[in-house]
């Protein structure tokens, strides 16, 4: 039968098949070719035995956390404690502009802000680029995205990822923890990774991707990454958008038609320290 596995334990494999979950083993061979099932993972098994046979192909992956077969991301993004980071976000952005999974922004613990001007500039800004930004409260929006997905849910520790799977379905009752005033950041409370149901979809609640690390990626991959830049065209086929003469990005940053804290993201992701 073909199942999806929905949690992993130890040597454990929790495939889930027509509303009953299994759990499985992996078969021998699978060990000896050094083959991992994730999370996500799509696989063919027997229900009598209790043994994946196959793991079929994956459209996407992550090693850490430790994903697969992801249709969208919601990047989990608090405004205070911890303070909004720009940086950190464009991060995400690109990690799952590099992995194909649609990102969508969500926007936490409004109620801490006084003056929501400046941060609304800068969402409407990644609005017109592309991206979807909504807030945390907008409980029946973000469930219509839910349907019929595989979603993971991302971000700042002690941004409300936990928190927020807590509201939209509360009888998961996921642990959540408080966030340190002198560091400005939370404390892990998910430890496992796990696929919660949801709103006919699946949320993926994660201890975190520990690696957005983007050294694994070309320049030109992380260039690639950053969607608006295709909109204005270059002389110069391959241009790095960097010191670089009748460079049209570089020119939409002068114009103000790129925010200047993209750019100077894209020149840290591609630093000279990379080469």
């Amino acid at each position: 039968m073909k199942g999806q596995i929905v949690k992993i334990i130890s040597d454990l494999h929790f495939v889930k098949y027509d509303n009953k979950i299994y759990p499985c083993k992996c078969r021998g061979i699978l060990r000896h070719e050094h083959i991992t099932p994730l999370v996500g993972e799509y696989v063919l098994f027997d229900e009598n035995e209790l043994i994946i046979n196959e793991i079929l192909p994956r459209k996407n992956s992550f090693d850490r956390p430790k994903v697969c077969n992801i249709d969208q991301a919601f990047i989990i993004t608090s405004l205070v404690i911890p303070d909004f980071s720009l940086n950190l976000l464009d991060k995400f952005l690109v990690l799952m502009e590099l992995h194909k999974v649609k990102p969508i922004i969500i926007i936490t613990k409004t109620d801490l802000v006084d003056d929501m001007s400046k941060f609304e500039e800068i969402f409407n800004y990644y609005r017109k680029i592309g991206y979807e930004v909504i807030y945390n409260t907008e409980i029946d929006k973000i469930m219509s995205l839910l349907d019929g997905k595989i979603s993971v849910f991302t971000g700042q520790t002690g941004a409300g990822k936990s928190t927020l799977i807590n509201k939209l379905d509360d009888s998961y009752d996921i642990e959540t923890g408080d966030v340190s005033i002198s560091l400005g950041r939370g404390r892990h409370t998910t430890r496992e990774t796990s696929m919660y149901e949801v709103s006919s979809g699946y949320i993926i609640d994660t201890p975190g991707f520990s690696a957005l690390d983007l050294n694994n990626y070309s320049k030109e991959e992380i260039k690639s990454a950053f969607i608006e830049f295709n909109n204005y065209p270059c002389e110069y086929r391959d241009c790095s958008h960097i010191n670089t003469e009748n460079c049209g990005v570089i020119q939409a940053v002068l114009d103000n038609n790129i925010i200047k804290s993209r750019y100077d993201n894209y020149l840290k992701f591609v630093g000279d320290d990379r080469r």
